[in-house]
Formats: structure tokens, C-alpha cells, sequence
């Protein structure tokens, strides 16, 4: 063991170690690192077969010849799909945390401790390769924020390789944070402490949380150190470098399939492969053979047939996706294309959040400073995004083809997922009512007047009473007012964010100059601006009485049409105490009690940097077995695989908290339409 901790800070090429029980060091086949001639060979790892089918199905960039170093230098990447990297070796790296249920998709059995953690530091940082692996960086491009933006491609981000399991079943491995490629433009190539494990938990949590997501196996950080701009307030500081191993079928995205597009007409920009529709034809085999047999099966004899299939399924699971997105309160944070898997999965956590009190106009991300990717406009942003993508198809796919697929089949399915959802969280067992998707409405409705807390609302439901004169309801009424936004908490989230000059400018321009005032696209900005000055006046005349009021109005009327509804439900059961047993087991199953709020990762965050890294395993904790996952829910035939944690107990209710998220500019983590609302 000391041997191993004494070779984690040295290069690739320095790396010697003892053998370990019978171990031996072997050379790593396939690898193109050069200056590795002898890697350390793994043992708790060493059960890992790597099948690169990626890099043999697709076009691969040699590195260009030059010194030390070329191969990652910012260049074009034309007519390739993945270009040869070096991960660059990081200084004493020490592992964070290990999430073994991901580690098991790879038929990696429970670690030792000790070598475990050796092992994972020095394989899962990049400082050495396991055998078989063939680090790669993919190209693709993006339209970032509704423009395109030329290549983009793994600018932090390697490919190591596809391990193979005893199951058949085959996972692409992907460090993240492992040092520059040729897609790092001007940046380091690395993460930094908080960023990965805020991905690493959320990875897991969204998981468990049964949401469509990759895997995170692995948090690994080290002694090498980068400067970044916390809060791009001029005040940078010295930040760990960190590397998160990441997991999924693969990592190919939309963005993958626009390398080919011509220059924009709005940016002037193009991919970096126009005119190479060999390889856009070499990447639609590729993804289907691999990801999508049965349409290729299918449709084996009629290429449009079976991209059209193929456009139709990537349609169905981004809508699905996104559905539950909504119904779990998660805020992506940059849907650009290039963060869009072309299987339906969560990829790439960036500035996500997610929703404390229900605000359909909250933005986690405080870049996006139009709002184009709010909560609630997260399923349209979807389909843009979709809608992109069928024109990167094309010829393979006509684009006419692929806008009536689009039209006829996201909205239905993002609405039929989205209302089957929410009944099960309102425990809806029995029959499907139109009605429901009024009830649905006005209960956000009441949850956005109210300023309710959206995760422990959805908690609290399950222990609504039925009966219509249960001694209960008076206190449960009390518990959710406690859920409630606070008069304070209303007259910070309503505090004006424009200085008043500036707002009576704005205004002025708008009267003098609408044309500018319009295409400097600040309307929107200036009408909500409006709306908090406003809001803000009316809140200093109210007193709490008078706002604990009005709220349980609004609750005692949402709560009498639901139990309206649940009446109605029970009529089409047999049994009536059946009937709230299924109920109970429904609503364990889709509310959870904890999601990834900001203050669980922040704690996280702010113990590593101290050292203290059982913070990051705690986390885990809370979706693995702490009571606060979801109960599988046989139900829901859409669920994947494994795709539920531990069942909610009931317990009281935790604090709330996540007080760090950035909302901009929408009323702190609420507010938008809250102004006009409070006045009903």
C-alpha cells in the first residue's frame, strides 16, 4: 500500500509500483499514451474488459506530429468523430467518494477499503490507464443559448474506453476534469472540487430519484491546484483539481450529429466536417446499431425508415425525460444541443438546481440572463433542441419527415408521462379524469401563491386525511402552512434589483425608442422589474395575519377539490382500505423526501475542502438507504431499470434549506407571475 500512495502523484511515465498480492505490472494494450511504456497494473480493477467499438466504428483524428503536448492543443478537428488525448497527471490524488451501485453496472463487487481507495485514485484520476482503455476526446457542436457555436466538443471531458460485462452488457467510461484536449479553447481542461461533486451527487441522486441520468462511480481530487472566478467578481482563488468518472451506454449527444452543419446564417459559424455526409451516415449506423437494435432490426432494408424510427424514439425519451424533470422540481441550467444525449439521458451537471419554493419562472443559471432555460420552459426548450436535431439529420432523415414526427409525437408524449406522473404523486390510483389536469394546474398555482415549498409539499400530501371529518386535518393544514413563504421571505424576494434611475431609463427608452427598447430584448426583464416594485409596495402594507389568511384560503380550497377527486377515485375501488394502501405505497413511490438541494451539496463541498470527505458519502446516503429515496413503484411501466431507492418512512419533515440557490432575477427563488397572483 505504500507503494501505491508513493506513485499517486507521479507522472504516467514515472509511475512504478511494488506488485500487490499476485498482481504484476503489465503494459496497458491499445493505449496511445505515449512516454507509458509500464503501467501499474490494477487489482480490485482488473476484472474491467475494455471493447473500444467506438473507436473502431468511427473516424478517429490522429494526434497532429509535434512536441510534447501538440496533441491537445485548441485546433479544428475536421472529418472525425474522436480525436487521440493524453490525460495530464494530477498531483497527489486522494478519492473523495465511491458510489458502488454504479460501479456495480460495471460487475465491480464491493472494494476493499484500502486498495480500493488506492486503486480508484491513481486509475480514476488519469494518472495511470487500466488495461484496454484508449483515452479519446469526442467532437461536437452546439447551438449554446439558441445560437450555434461552431465545435465545441470534450473540452474537459476524455473517453476511456467501453467496458464489457459478464451480462453482455457494454458501459462507456468517461473522465471528467482529466486535463486540456483540442476542445479546451482556451481553458485548463480541468474541474475543480465543488463543481464534481456537485456532479457526482446529483448524478446518483436524479438516479435514484428514478430520472433518466448517466452515472457517477467514482469523485477523485488532488494536491494540483487552478485559479477560478467563484463568483466573477474579480476575486479568484486557488481551487483542487478534481476528476469525477462518469458512466453511461454512451456520451454521443445532438450536438454529436451537427459537426456537419455550413455556416449559420445568424453566427457565420460552421462544424468542423461540413460536406462529410460519409461520416454522418457512419455515425446513424453506429448509434443505432448499438443503442437502438430492435429499430435496426426492424427496419434493416429502408435507411429512412429506420432514422426516421430512430428520430421518433430519441423524440419519445427526451419527452419523457424532461417530464419527469417537471414532476421532480430539477432545473438543468444550460440545455444547449450539446448537452442533450441522443439516449434520453441527464448529461453534463453543470449550474443545475433544484426547485425549493415552486417558482415556474426560477433560472439556476445566473448566466442565462434572458431566462431562456427556466423551469418552466424546460419541455420547449426540449423540443427546440429536437427540432435541431432533425435538421442534423438531414439528408439521412428529410427534414419534413422529421418536423412532422416532432409535431405529432413530443407534446403527447411529454403531457401523457407528465399527467401519469402527477396522479401517482397525488396518489390517483384508480381512475384518469380529465379534471386532473385542472386539479394539477391549481395545485401549482397554489404552491406559486402561497410560495410552498415544492419536494415537501408533494411529501406532505401522502399523510393528507381522507376522512371528510378527520380530527387530523387541522394539523396537517398547520404542517403545511408551514411550507409556506414567510412575509419576510416575500419582501426579499420581491426586493427591486434595478437601480431606480436605471428602471425610469428603460422605461424612457421604451416610450422614445421602442425599436431599440425591442431588440435589446430587455422587455421581459423591465415588465417583472415592474412587477416587483409593485409587489414590493403592496407587501409593506400587509401584516402576517393577514398573509397566513389568505393562504389557508387558498389551500382549503385546493384541499376540498382533492378530496373531491380522491372520492371519486375510491368509488372505483373494491376495497376501501386496499384502495389507501395501494395510495400510501403510490405516493412513497413518486414524492421523495429529499432532493439535491444546494445546501445538502454546499455542506459537501465546504467539509471536502476542509479534508473531510464523509459529507460527500453522507449525500449518498440520502437516496441509497436513509429513508428519503423512492419505493420502486411496479405501476409505472416506464421506470428504468434499478431506477428507485430506498421507500420514504414518513418521518417529520427536514428544515428546509438550499438557501444558495441564484434565482435571476425572478423574486429570489420565486416570484415572476407571483405579483399578479397575490392580488386574487
Amino acid at each position: 500500500m505504500a507503494a501505491y500512495r508513493a506513485a499517486l502523484g507521479g507522472s504516467l511515465a514515472a509511475v512504478r509500483l511494488l506488485p500487490l498480492g499476485r498482481c504484476r505490472p503489465s503494459p496497458a494494450p491499445g493505449s496511445t499514451l505515449s512516454g507509458a511504456a509500464m503501467e501499474p497494473a490494477p487489482c480490485w480493477l482488473a476484472g474491467l474488459r475494455f471493447d473500444n467499438r467506438a473507436l473502431r466504428a468511427l473516424p478517429v483524428e490522429a494526434p497532429p506530429p509535434g512536441p510534447e503536448g501538440a496533441p491537445s492543443a485548441p485546433r479544428p478537428v475536421p472529418g472525425a468523430c474522436f480525436t487521440r488525448v493524453r490525460p495530464t497527471p494530477l498531483r497527489q490524488p486522494r478519492l473523495v467518494a465511491l458510489s458502488e451501485p454504479a460501479l456495480a453496472l460495471l460487475g465491480l463487487g464491493a472494494p476493499p477499503a484500502a486498495e480500493a481507495e488506492a486503486e480508484a485514485a491513481l486509475f480514476f484520476s488519469g494518472n495511470a490507464l487500466l488495461p484496454g482503455a484508449e483515452p479519446a476526446a469526442h467532437c461536437y457542436c452546439g447551438h449554446q443559448f439558441g445560437q450555434f457555436a461552431g465545435q465545441l466538443g470534450d473540452g474537459a471531458a476524455m473517453y476511456l474506453g467501453e467496458v464489457c460485462t459478464a451480462t453482455g452488457e457494454r458501459w462507456e467510461l468517461q473522465l471528467k476534469g482529466a486535463g486540456p484536449t483540442p476542445f479546451s479553447r482556451q481553458a485548463d481542461g480541468r474541474k475543480v472540487l465543488r463543481s464534481s461533486i456537485r456532479e457526482f451527487l446529483c448524478s446518483e441522486a436524479m438516479f435514484h430519484l428514478g430520472v433518466p441520468t448517466t452515472r457517477a462511480g467514482a469523485c477523485v481530487t488532488s494536491k494540483s491546484t487552478v485559479v477560478r472566478d467563484v463568483f466573477y467578481d474579480g476575486n479568484p482563488k486557488y481551487e483542487q483539481c478534481t476528476v469525477v468518472l462518469r458512466i453511461a451506454s454512451t456520451f454521443i449527444r445532438f450536438g454529436s450529429f451537427e459537426i456537419f452543419k455550413s455556416a449559420d446564417e445568424h453566427t457565420g459559424r460552421a462544424g468542423p466536417s461540413v460536406g462529410r455526409n460519409d461520416i454522418r451516415v457512419q455515425l446513424l449506423d453506429y448509434v443505432i446499431s448499438s443503442f437502438y437494435p430492435e429499430i435496426q432490426a426492424a427496419h434493416a432494408s429502408d435507411r429512412v425508415q429506420r432514422n426516421a424510427a430512430f428520430f421518433r424514439e430519441v423524440t419519445r425519451r427526451t419527452a419523457w425525460m424532461v417530464a419527469e424533470w417537471q414532476c421532480v422540481g430539477f432545473c438543468h441550467g444550460v440545455l444547449n444541443t450539446d448537452n442533450m444525449s441522443i439516449l434520453g439521458l441527464t448529461i453534463d451537471y453543470g449550474p443545475f438546481g433544484f426547485l425549493d419554493r415552486y417558482d415556474p419562472d426560477h433560472v439556476c443559471n445566473a448566466s442565462d440572463n434572458t431566462g431562456r432555460y427556466a423551469y418552466s420552459k424546460q419541455p420547449e426548450v426540449c423540443k427546440w433542441n429536437l427540432q435541431k436535431l432533425a435538421e442534423a439529420l438531414q439528408p439521412e432523415l428529410p427534414l419534413e419527415l422529421g418536423e412532422a414526427i416532432l409535431a405529432e409525437e413530443f407534446d403527447v408524449e411529454f403531457q401523457r408521462h407528465y399527467m401519469q406522473k402527477m396522479r401517482r404523486k397525488l396518489g390517483l390510483v384508480q381512475v384518469e379524469l380529465e379534471e386532473d389536469r385542472a386539479l394539477v394546474s391549481k395545485l401549482l398555482e397554489t404552491m406559486h401563491l402561497t410560495g410552498a415549498d415544492f419536494t415537501n409539499t408533494f411529501f406532505l400530501l401522502s399523510s393528507f386525511p381522507v376522512e371528510l371529518e378527520s380530527p387530523g386535518l387541522a394539523e396537517f393544514l398547520a404542517r403545511l402552512m408551514e411550507q409556506c413563504a414567510s412575509l419576510e421571505e416575500l419582501r426579499l424576494a420581491f426586493r427591486p434589483q434595478m437601480d431606480p434611475r436605471q428602471l425610469s431609463m428603460m422605461l424612457m427608452l421604451a416610450q422614445s425608442n421602442p425599436q431599440l427598447f425591442a431588440l435589446m430584448g430587455t422587455r421581459a426583464g423591465i415588465a417583472r422589474e415592474l412587477e416587483r416594485v409593485e409587489q414590493q409596495s403592496r407587501l409593506e402594507q400587509l401584516s402576517m395575519a393577514e398573509l397566513q389568511s389568505r393562504n389557508q384560503g387558498h389551500w382549503a380550497d385546493w384541499l376540498q377539490a382533492y378530496r373531491a377527486r380522491l372520492d371519486k377515485d375510491l368509488e372505483g375501488a373494491g376495497d376501501a382500505a386496499a384502495w389507501q394502501a395501494e395510495r400510501m405505497r403510490v405516493m412513497h413511490a413518486n414524492n421523495p423526501k429529499y432532493v439535491l438541494r444546494n445546501y445538502i451539496a454546499q455542506n459537501a463541498i465546504e467539509a471536502a475542502e476542509r479534508g473531510d470527505f464523509s459529507e460527500a458519502s453522507t449525500g449518498l446516503s440520502l437516496w441509497w438507504g436513509g429513508g428519503g429515496g423512492l419505493a420502486p413503484d411496479p405501476s409505472h411501466p416506464h421506470d428504468p431499470p434499478g431506477a428507485a431507492g430506498a421507500e420514504a418512512t414518513g418521518e417529520p419533515l427536514p428544515l428546509r434549506g438550499g438557501g444558495c440557490h441564484r434565482s435571476r432575477g425572478h423574486g429570489g427563488q420565486w416570484g415572476g407571475r407571483q405579483a399578479a397572483l397575490l392580488q386574487q
